[in-house]
C-alpha cells in the first residue's frame, strides 16, 4: 500500500480507492501528551487541505487537514477511550479516519517518504 505525506504532517496510506489518515510520528512528538481527539463522522465529505479532525495535547490544540477530498467511512473510534494512541502508534493504531478518495489525481502532488524525511530534516 503506498503511503504519501503532507507539509502538514499528516500521512495517507491508500489501498484502491480508499484512504487511512492519520498524523506523522514527527507531528506527534511536536504536539506532545495526546488528550483529546475530535475525528470525523462517516458520511462527512472532506475537501483537500481543509479540516478534517482535531488533535489537542498538553501543549496545544491543532487541526487535522484531508491530504484529498472525500468521504468518510469511518472515524477511529479508538481514539475516543484511548487518545494517546496518537502518541504511541501514530502512524498505525493511532490513525485518524479513513475516506472514499474522490480524485485519486490529488494523490500527486503529496511526498513519498524520502521526501517527508528531508521536508522534516530542514525543519
Amino acid at each position: 500500500m503506498p503511503r504519501y505525506f503532507t507539509d502538514e504532517h499528516e500521512w495517507i496510506e491508500v489501498e484502491g480507492d480508499t484512504a487511512t489518515i492519520g498524523i506523522t510520528d514527527y507531528a506527534q512528538g511536536q504536539l506532545g501528551d495526546v488528550v483529546f481527539v475530535e475525528v470525523p463522522a462517516a458520511g462527512t465529505r472532506l475537501a483537500k487541505g481543509k479540516e478534517a479532525a482535531v488533535v489537542e495535547s498538553v501543549k496545544a490544540a491543532s487541526d487535522v487537514y484531508s491530504p484529498v477530498s472525500g468521504t468518510v467511512i469511518e472515524g477511529n473510534a479508538a481514539l475516543e477511550e484511548d487518545p494517546a494512541l496518537v502518541n504511541t502508534a501514530p502512524e498505525s493504531d493511532g490513525w485518524f479516519f479513513r475516506l472514499t478518495i474522490a480524485d485519486p489525481a490529488e494523490l500527486d502532488g503529496l511526498m513519498d517518504e524520502a521526501k517527508y524525511q528531508d521536508f522534516v530534516a530542514g525543519l
